[in-house]
């Protein structure tokens, strides 16, 4: 079916409240129409569109909860979820940590709808793959890469009067390009809601050069270096950092912010003074829904790190209502303070270091240090006297992210980065770092 607008969407989920006979009822409805093009060996594999709008409801009697979802809107398909969620919540057991649905909430419109979004079609997906794959060609290199795009709404209400809809679109993109004998490897990614602000050629154009450049990759010693990290490199390490950011895990001694003897860490100086970093629905660069899907609570501005010292927590309902602390939304996007220098220009004011492209691999080897293991990859680079020397071979690192941003020297510029798999949107600047832990050499490109 069709997208919905606001008024069709909120039709139908009071239609849902009504036909519900629980103690509170919530809805949710979700529509999308998700574009892709997928390439490799510079030949596209697969394309598709998929289009889908679904419907959640979830009812609770007392403490006793059901949900169902339906993705067909005739009056007798959305009776039959509520019944359904109905049935499921009779025979459920006492949910000891349920919270009642929220009181109405004051949602400010946030910018994650770009009106050029109607762009997105087969030919602009096929364009994008096209200019991807002629840069590679024209420079005898292999591109495989995946383009996608999302243009759709999000609807919530419950039977305490909550209602919010938001409009969305969005597109991210990645292609590595190798040489033909696979010995030199680059790799980029981007990420937008304006599709005018985005050029498949130009992004291409990086991770050509870096798949040249990396031919011939020395093997230099693991060790303690200071490293360059591109946005990408840092963000999915940093990724697991924030998503220690609850207050639960901390006071439950669960991660790297509980303290000895119980309690968090909220307040205390933990990273460099440079590091700052927030929350906000509504940045420009990288705007979010202005409420949390799951508790319908409305986001706000928030502070996280100030100055080096942690700022704030995510405390969700029960946890506030159990601890006597005030409950607060997922943050939904994370924005780190930066610089005005480019990569390039963090580069020419290195002596002695390593670019690394993009970390890979990722795995968490200690919670309560946030210490990672992962492997660099598709370019990493010797620097000496403010250029690239030569390209070396990709290292095991063993490095956390808090320590990481104890040893910052410079920042550069942000970026948006919108990798699916990520819980946040995340505005992450180019960094230069000492000390960054190299553990032992890879032989992957």
């Amino acid at each position: 079916m069709k997208l919905l607008d606001k008024e069709q969407a909120k039709r139908i989920a009071d239609k849902v409240m009504a036909l519900s006979k629980a103690d509170e009822c919530r809805v949710s409805i979700s529509g999308a129409r998700k574009g892709n093009v997928r390439y490799a060996r510079n030949s596209v594999s697969t394309a598709g569109l998929i289009e889908d709008t679904q419907l959640t409801v979830a009812v609770a009697f007392g403490k006793k909860q059901g949900t169902a979802s339906v993705n067909e809107f005739d009056d007798k398909s959305l009776e039959k979820a509520v019944r359904r969620a109905e049935e499921v919540a009779r025979l459920a057991p006492e949910n000891p940590e349920f919270m009642p649905a929220i009181g109405q909430q004051a949602y400010k419109p946030s910018q994650t709808f770009n009106q050029n979004a109607d762009a997105f079609d087969p030919a602009y997906r096929a364009e994008v793959a096209f200019q991807s794959i002629d840069a590679a060609r024209k420079k005898g290199l292999v591109a495989a890469g995946f383009f996608s795009d999302h243009v759709g709404f999000e609807c919530i209400a419950n039977s305490n009067g909550v209602f919010g809809y938001q409009e969305l679109a969005s597109l991210n993109f990645t292609v590595t390009t190798r040489t033909e004998d696979g010995r030199g490897s680059g790799w980029v990614t981007r990420s937008a809601y304006d599709p005018k602000q985005f050029d498949a050629r130009a992004a291409s154009e990086v991770a050509i050069e870096k798949a040249l450049r990396s031919v011939e990759a020395k093997a230099i010693e693991p060790g303690r270096y200071t490293v360059v990290l591109e946005p990408a490199a840092s963000s999915d390490m940093l990724n697991f950092m924030f998503n220690a950011f609850d207050a639960r895990q901390a006071d439950e001694g669960r991660s790297f912010l509980a303290k000895k003897g119980g309690g968090n860490r909220l307040g205390d100086k933990l990273f460099d003074e440079k590091v700052n970093v927030w929350a906000d629905p509504w940045d420009a660069n990288a705007p979010v829904l202005p409420w949390e899907q799951q508790s319908m609570m409305a986001r706000q501005r928030k502070d996280l790190i100030r100055n080096g010292t942690v700022a704030g927590l995510d405390v969700d309902r029960y946890w506030a209502q159990k601890t006597g602390q005030t409950a607060t939304a997922d943050p939904g996007n994370i924005i780190m303070a930066g610089g005005t220098k480019s990569t390039e220009e963090l580069i020419a004011d290195t002596k002695k270091g390593i670019l690394v492209t993009r970390t890979w691999y990722i795995r968490m080897v200690d919670p309560q240090s946030v210490l990672l293991t992962g492997l660099t990859r598709d370019g990493t680079f010797y620097i000496e006297n403010g250029k690239i020397k030569y390209p070396i071979k990709n290292f095991r690192f063993n490095e956390s992210p808090v320590v990481m941003l104890n040893n910052i020297d410079e920042l550069g510029k942000p970026m948006l980065i919108g990798d699916a798999n990520a819980r946040f949107k995340m505005m992450i600047p180019a960094m230069r770092v000492r000390d960054f832990n190299f553990t032992s050499l890879s032989d992957a490109v």
